[in-house]
């Protein structure tokens, strides 16, 4: 079958792989998954059961640094983890660290840095970038080509339109100072995000609250606010309709 399976790895009853696929030491993969051609999975790696990874991706892909690259950490990440019922779509990579919990999709093109969690029945839409040490809730959707910045925190139930950026260096790579201030950005549960919207480094939007599409936001955003516009600017108080706690979910 022209694949490359390391006598250490162990894979479940009723699981297929497909050809030209490399699967590393120890790596543990369940029951009734299905590995695509041309798959990556990198060492120790352990995938749960009913788990779909598609054509040309990799898995527990340990990270590389510039010599200019403030993350300049030398240690072995530990291998990544995927957990039952997932689908990973095709030329994926997800790196070494990521904990990607039940009942997630992740879809083409996606990236997932290394030290990431994400929570159970989340979305990751094509071509979203997930930087290093993140953490997303469950039951989130983050669309196409989202980007969301290192040292960020996603909550549970929320939604960021396609084309959002998330920042989180206010001096743009100049100066010492910026080292001082490095901070990714807060979205507490329930927060919506508009298409193309910016968030600033820092920058918290509270539960329930609502960036309106293309602001620029500047401040943080209390809960149960709208704002839109560049700068951001209050519009009206999230209808209550819309809150979380009218919504009658899990």
């Amino acid at each position: 079958m022209n694949n490359q399976i390391h006598e250490t790895a162990k894979v479940g009853k009723n699981t297929t792989i497909g050809i030209y696929t490399v699967i590393g030491a120890e790596v543990q993969i369940g029951e009734n998954c299905t590995i695509g051609n041309n798959v990556t999975i990198y060492e120790g790696t352990k995938i749960g059961q009913y788990v779909r990874i598609d054509d040309n991706t990799v898995i527990g892909k340990q990270p590389m640094r510039a010599k200019r690259s403030i993350f300049q950490e030398s240690k072995k990440v530990p291998p990544t983890e995927i957990s039952d019922n997932c689908m990973v779509g095709a030329m994926v990579v997800i790196y070494a660290g990521a904990k990607i919990n039940n009942n997630i999709l992740i879809a083409d093109l996606a990236s997932i840095r290394e030290n990431v969690s994400i929570g159970e029945y989340t979305i990751i839409g094509r071509g979203v970038t997930i930087e290093n040490y993140c953490t997303v809730g469950k039951k989130c959707k983050l669309e196409t080509n989202v980007y969301i910045t290192a040292y960020s925190e996603v909550g549970d139930y929320c939604f960021i339109a396609p084309g959002v950026v998330t920042t989180n260096d206010n001096f743009m790579g100049r100066s010492e100072e910026r080292f001082k201030h490095f901070k990714g950005v807060t979205v507490k549960n329930g927060g919506r995000i508009g298409g193309r919207a910016v968030i600033l480094p820092g920058i918290e939007i509270g539960e329930d609250a609502v960036v309106g599409a293309g602001s620029v936001v500047t401040r943080n955003v209390p809960p149960k606010t709208v704002v839109v516009g560049v700068p951001a600017k209050f519009f009206r108080n999230t209808p209550e309709d819309q809150l979380l706690e009218n919504q009658g979910w899990d």
